[in-house]
């Protein structure tokens, strides 16, 4: 099958054709779980709201000091890649007796608890950055990197790894519908 032929990899589309012909290859291979396996062996204990807000806690202390404060951090069921979010942080004001009080929010996926713990903190990282910039610029990443050194190929195994947890869901409802064929 020649790179033209292989079906897009949505995760990956951004990234140079050749990376992405080495994914195909991995994937051809079934060799895709064996490369995140090798790279990310250990899973984290992070399972809880209250320990995933002390995690972003501590790394806001460590990375953004005089950035506002956290209200909420809480993993959320209802983020998943059909709405294009893995994370989200949320500025929240309000009028309060005539002063503006604003509150900050970061929701990470509920995917993120059993993911690696590389992973995760990538994410987190991610929405932490958002409190100093906004937009996906150059600063943002710049941020990214310094508060995790890596993260741009953190990044990147993530969107294998999504790949990867894509075509074992996508396996399972074909081997599924094969069973039931086999049953009637």
């Amino acid at each position: 099958m020649t790179a033209s032929s292989q079906a897009p990899l949505k995760y990956l589309q951004a990234y140079p054709q050749a990376l992405q012909d080495q994914v195909h290859q991995l994937i051809a291979q079934d060799r895709l779980a064996d490369y995140l396996q090798q790279r990310y062996p250990a899973g984290h204990q992070i399972q809880s709201d209250k320990a995933l807000y002390a995690y972003a806690l501590a790394l806001k202390q460590d990375h953004l000091r005089n950035a506002p404060a956290i209200k909420k951090v809480l993993f959320d069921n209802r983020l998943d890649l059909t709405h294009r979010a893995l994370g989200l942080h949320t500025k929240i004001s309000r009028v309060q007796g005539g002063k503006l009080k604003a509150s900050n929010e970061i929701r990470v996926a509920a995917l993120f608890k059993e993911a690696p713990a590389e992973f995760l903190k990538m994410i987190v990282v991610h929405e932490l950055a958002h409190f100093r910039e906004s937009d996906h610029n150059k600063a943002f990443y710049q941020l990214c990197e310094h508060m995790l050194p890596g993260y741009h190929q953190l990044e990147f195994d993530l969107r294998i790894y999504l790949t990867y947890n894509e075509l074992k869901a996508s396996s399972f409802k074909l081997q599924a519908v094969s069973f039931e064929l086999q049953a009637t």
